[in-house]
């Protein structure tokens, strides 16, 4: 069970670096664990330093080919579902590797688009993605398109009492 603070390192197939930030552990429920990042959050993006701008909620499932940032305003994607391996624990630190398809649903419009199909098959080639890695990537997109269309949970409002935690 992690401890208050979670560490999250996001690689790439390859083992490259992608994100690493540490984050608030807010709750456990039967979905995952459900982190803040307030800003000023001190995080690593693309092997480069950074700090976090905008707050965000993660929810990280326990058993699941995705993870979701769900984020306040003025960030234009109410919600980015990153397609992933499942999580892997290692005490209070969480290893995800991005697989690069995103699915987004878009603040004003409440569209959903499927991101960066061009990026997963470039990574697919080059990184040489078993099969199972692309079935069960493309699948927790479907899948994704679907809950974040439709009003279901956690992508409805079940997301805003943690979001608020972190919000200034």
């Amino acid at each position: 069970m992690p401890s208050e603070t979670v560490r999250v390192v996001y690689t790439k197939f390859d083992g490259s670096a992608h994100r690493d930030y540490p984050a608030r552990k807010l709750s456990e429920d039967d979905l995952g664990i459900w982190v803040g990042v307030p800003r000023g959050t001190a995080s690593v993006y693309h092997g480069r330093p950074s700090v976090e701008q905008i707050p965000f909620v993660l929810l990280i499932p326990h058993a699941a080919w995705w993870t979701g940032m769900f984020n306040p305003p003025p960030r234009t994607s109410e919600v980015y579902c990153d397609i992933t391996t499942p999580a892997r624990w290692e005490g209070d630190t969480v290893h995800i590797v991005d697989l690069d398809l995103d699915v987004v649903r878009r603040r004003e419009t409440q569209a959903v688009e499927l991101r960066d199909e061009d990026e997963f098959e470039d990574h697919r080639e080059r990184f040489g993605y078993p099969a199972e890695v692309v079935t069960e990537a493309y699948a927790a997109a479907r899948k994704l398109m679907v809950a974040l269309g439709d009003g279901s949970e956690p992508f409805a409002t079940q997301y805003r009492k943690w979001l608020s935690d972190v919000v200034d």
